[in-house]
């Protein structure tokens, strides 16, 4: 037990001292605090965008999903994360654009600029926090979770300790900080995550001995709609249109896009995501997977704790300490990011519109960390679903602001009245949905609330700006329906029902959807080179 204690011990100095180094050159201009001064470069700037989005669902999330859902959610994290990257063409590289035109700090201040209008901004900020703040939980959960499972610390003294740890080094040094410990932490938890999966296979007799045993065992597993045909092509399509529409309006994220050094940076994002993601979240996946081996007859949240408890079979305290905080990595780099960017929008957004005059400095920013924290600490304290049953409900609150930011670039559409439509009628349907008020027909409630956010504001506006009204121009790229095809294929209905094949303990598919990735890359290459 003391070994464990020490080696996390120095993992939370080591992160400490990273972030503390980092936030020593700093100014007290909030634009440096918040955007490190709008100088994160490639490496730094995709580690950060990775690290903040592979977050305490990634680690514990993915590996509770895949203990109950097998392989079947590998695609729909791996491939639909890496999907998304598509939008830092369509979005972050136009943000990038703007940063320093409008000298936005925060998504709500560069969409005042856009639209002119404080109101459409001020319930912009309202919503990426509201529904942010259960984000925020999912990560003291976790933390708690781990510390608890391996230490037998009382769930809530882990939350809140590793709570206290991110707050201590996000109020030091602001972007600067959580930019560097993200990195260190991204590297950390995908190398750990990597070497605990070679650790658990090989207690099974390697990958093929271990995939043989899980087909004979639970061959529900391997296939594409998962044990009780869960997953269905309907849920599968949701889940692809929930990524790809909330990811990028996760604050942390459209952050990051202003604070980005050039257009180059997100160009190399653009490339590399897909493949990362296609690396990073096969791990969890198939960690929760072995799981069903030796630890059967988890269920609900209880399957959320398989990775500490795998970490607690390995032999040593060092193998399975260094596993823990290769989950921790992951929820501190989300968390924060999240209180830095939640901060942000309450100095830069919320402080003005409340008091009528600006903050000084980064100190409401500052004060705003803690509270945010505490916020978030209570709501964890008494956890009210799995992982991933709260972040689909907060992801789809999320992606409701995804119209507005879109045709935000697009004088000919833009209408700060369509704005405030689509937020309004979407959220409503969110919280129609949430109450059960409203059919599913088979998919999960985003298709139907965006499918309500966009038809709102596209109506307001075409009745607004009648014929000034053109068609965005995304909308002529080949390339845009070369990226559509792409999509089309991941609905590889054809085969839901087939037995898979195994190949190196895997079902076959997997390597279908990693081919996918890399085709999204290839075209996404081309049409970087020929835009230049």
């Amino acid at each position: 037990m003391d070994v464990r204690i020490g080696i996390l011990v120095a993992y939370a100095l080591g992160v400490v001292l990273i972030g503390w180094l980092a936030g020593l050159k700093k100014s007290e201009s909030a634009s440096d605090y918040f955007l490190a001064g709008r100088k994160l470069g490639p490496f730094i700037f995709l580690a950060t965008m990775a690290a903040t989005n592979f977050s305490a669902f990634t680690v514990f999330g993915a590996s509770g999903a895949g203990y109950r859902d097998g392989f079947s959610f590998y695609p729909i994290v791996g491939f639909g994360t890496g999907f998304m990257a598509l939008t830092f063409y369509f979005i972050g590289i136009k943000v990038c654009r703007l940063r320093l035109k409008t000298g936005a700090v925060t998504p709500p201040d560069l969409i005042r600029h856009l639209y002119h209008s404080k109101g459409v901004s001020g319930l912009f900020a309202l919503i990426m926090i509201v529904f942010t703040l259960p984000y925020i939980a999912l990560q003291p959960i976790a933390a708690g979770y781990a510390l608890h499972d391996l230490l037998g610390l009382n769930y809530v003294i882990g939350a809140a300790l590793v709570t206290g740890l991110v707050v201590f080094y996000t109020f030091q040094g602001g972007m600067r900080s959580v930019a560097w410990t993200d990195a260190f932490q991204g590297g950390l938890m995908l190398v750990l995550m990597f070497a605990a999966l070679l650790i658990i296979a090989s207690r099974e007799g390697g990958f093929i001995s271990a995939g043989t045993k899980l087909l004979t065992k639970y061959p529900e597993l391997f296939s594409r709609p998962g044990p009780g045909g869960k997953y269905t092509p309907m849920i599968w399509f949701s889940f692809m249109f929930l990524w790809f529409f909330c990811d990028p309006m996760f604050p942390q994220l459209f952050q990051r896009f202003l604070a980005a050094k050039d257009e180059k940076t997100i160009h190399f994002s653009l490339l590399s995501y897909p493949l990362l993601c296609s690396l990073v979240f096969i791990l969890p996946v198939t960690i929760g997977v072995l799981g069903r081996l030796s630890h059967p007859g988890l269920h609900g949240k209880a399957a959320d704790h398989i990775l500490p408890l795998l970490a607690t079979d390995m032999p040593g305290n060092i193998l399975g300490s260094l596993v823990v905080a290769c989950g921790l990595a992951a929820l501190m780099s989300t968390l924060d990011s999240q209180l830095l960017t939640l901060s942000s929008i309450f100095t830069e957004d919320l402080y003005p519109l409340l008091t009528g005059k600006q903050a000084r400095g980064a100190w409401p920013g500052k004060i705003s960390v803690l509270v945010i924290a505490l916020l978030g600490f209570l709501l964890a304290v008494h956890p009210p679903s799995t992982i991933l049953s709260i972040a689909k409900q907060t992801f789809t609150g999320l992606a409701v602001l995804f119209p507005a930011v879109l045709f935000a670039f697009y004088d000919s559409i833009r209408s700060s009245r369509a704005a405030w439509m689509s937020m309004i009628v979407g959220e409503g349907l969110v919280v129609l949905y949430y109450f059960n008020l409203l059919p599913t027909l088979g998919f999960l409630p985003v298709v139907f609330v965006m499918g309500g956010a966009f038809g709102v504001y596209l109506l307001v506006a075409l009745f607004e700006k009648r014929s000034s009204v053109t068609v965005p121009d995304f909308l002529k790229s080949p390339y845009f329906y070369g990226f559509l095809m792409i999509f089309i294929l991941a609905m590889d209905f054809w085969r839901w029902h087939a037995i898979p094949k195994l190949l190196f303990g895997f079902p076959g598919w997997v390597i279908y959807f990693i081919f996918l990735s890399v085709a999204q890359t290839l075209l996404s290459w081309i049409m970087l080179r020929k835009k230049a």
